[in-house]
């Protein structure tokens, strides 16, 4: 192991939970895997190693890593909670909160999807996907049932961009030892 003054970058802790977790819950709803590795990326990665990440972008002064980290690493360990709340009856949870639900993560990620445009061109492809899932998913549990495998290929894509994202800070530190553009 090598050794470096850099502190490293919590984004790519805070993507790849994003992404193997919006993965994983997509070839759920396509009917690829079932619930349990769902809950469990949900809680862990993309839920609580998600949220630290974004604690993390909080020390080192980025607002916007911040925001959606600790944003989308609540909205797993919240998802998971509200579907363990139903399946074992701890409170009732009806049809429509699971889109109201949604709908504010819609109405979030349309508000951190600007800031992404400016970012970058990664964050704008991840972001763009996104919005376009979360009203997918949105339109679905409004009844319209086409939009969900609509909604898990579109996110399958997001998530892979989110990988990606993760993937080339990850290999730029390495490969790079500093030299390489930031961006």
């Amino acid at each position: 192991m090598s050794h470096s003054t850099n502190p490293g970058n919590p984004a790519v802790i805070g993507l790849t939970g994003f992404g193997m977790t919006t993965l994983v819950l997509q070839l759920h709803n396509l009917g690829l895997c079932g619930l349990g590795p769902v809950f469990a990326l949900g809680l862990v990665f993309g839920g609580a190693a998600q949220f630290w990440a974004g604690l993390q972008e909080l020390k080192i002064g980025n607002n916007f890593g911040a925001c959606a980290f600790v944003g989308y690493g609540s909205f797993w360990i919240s998802l998971i909670l509200i579907l363990l709340s139903g399946r074992f009856n701890l409170f009732p949870v009806q049809p429509h909160d699971l889109l109201w639900f949604l709908v504010a993560y819609t109405i979030f990620t349309a508000i951190l999807w600007v800031a992404a445009l400016k970012i970058s061109k990664n964050l704008a492809v991840v972001f763009t996907l996104l919005l376009l899932g979360f009203i997918f998913l949105d339109l679905d549990h409004m009844g319209l049932e086409i939009f969900k495998k609509i909604a898990a290929i579109d996110l399958i894509l997001c998530a892979g961009s989110a990988i990606y994202g993760a993937a080339k800070i990850f290999y730029g530190d390495i490969f790079c030892k500093g030299e390489c553009a930031k961006h």
